[in-house]
């Protein structure tokens, strides 16, 4: 059989849910997300593009008590080394996938959204949506992630096994929020909105870690901002690499 590339159109009905879980695994593929910008009623719309040998990618969707859970997956799933998926790769060896999904979700919903591929760049323009959480994980890609504006108590991580992380907080954060973002080997850049306070765990294998400064050292790896522990609002966050560049700044 051709291993053509082909196209499925996903537009999944709105049906009044005042909460989402958005569960999406490429496998070895490409991955925007974004929000609806047309106001059509529906959870979720895109392209799904797939590999003709490998099949249709499988959608299911749960619907109970308000929430809709949305599952996306490629057939053919994660590659594997020995039976184990290969999490540590270097940049030089980032992958761009063969394959392209593009998913817009209600950004009236407020969502928990799980995103993984196995090697390919994964950028999410959560700008103007309403999210709860978010897990985001490549084997082997880039990763940049656009947060929204006004979230609340929001727990993120973004991991990339080799490529660079990029994760933009949002402004009007409120309440105690966390976030992780790691890379095996790449760079790590966090940017983080002016006057928000913070603790910042920042470390690099062989790189540098620059640290914006109005944070303060607290131990090696450790920076502060002065009113952290008194702060209604703040955010802890962890940026790591393998052997990249750390660097957290305020804009």
């Amino acid at each position: 059989m051709a291993n053509n590339v082909l196209t499925h159109t996903l537009s999944e009905p709105f049906c009044g849910e005042t909460a989402a879980k958005i569960d999406i695994h490429t496998g070895t593929g490409n991955l925007m997300v974004d929000g609806l910008t047309g106001g059509e009623p529906v959870l979720a719309s895109g392209t799904l593009e797939y590999l003709e040998k490998q099949g249709l990618p499988t959608r299911s969707v749960d619907r109970s008590s308000g929430q809709a859970t949305l599952t996306l997956k490629a057939i053919g799933g994660l590659k594997a080394i020995g039976g184990v998926r290969s999490w540590l790769r270097f940049p030089w060896a980032a992958c761009n996938g063969a394959t392209q999904w593009h998913i817009h979700l209600n950004p009236n919903v407020p969502s928990d959204i799980t995103a993984c591929s196995g090697g390919g760049n994964v950028k999410l323009n959560l700008a103007g949506m309403a999210v709860t959480r978010l897990s985001a994980d490549t084997g082997g890609g880039n990763m940049d992630v656009v947060l929204p504006d006004h979230a609340a108590d929001l727990n993120v991580t973004a991991r990339t096994g080799g490529g660079n992380v990029t994760v933009e907080i949002g402004r009007g954060l409120a309440g105690s929020s966390a976030l992780d973002a790691t890379s095996g080997a790449g760079n790590v850049v966090v940017r983080l909105p002016d006057g928000l306070a913070a603790r910042i765990y920042a470390t690099s294998g062989m790189g540098k870690v620059i640290v914006d400064s109005r944070f303060s050292s607290i131990d090696k790896y450790t920076y502060q901002s002065p009113d952290y522990d008194t702060a209604a609002n703040r955010v802890e966050v962890t940026a790591k690499s393998g052997a990249g560049n750390v660097s957290v700044t305020t804009r």
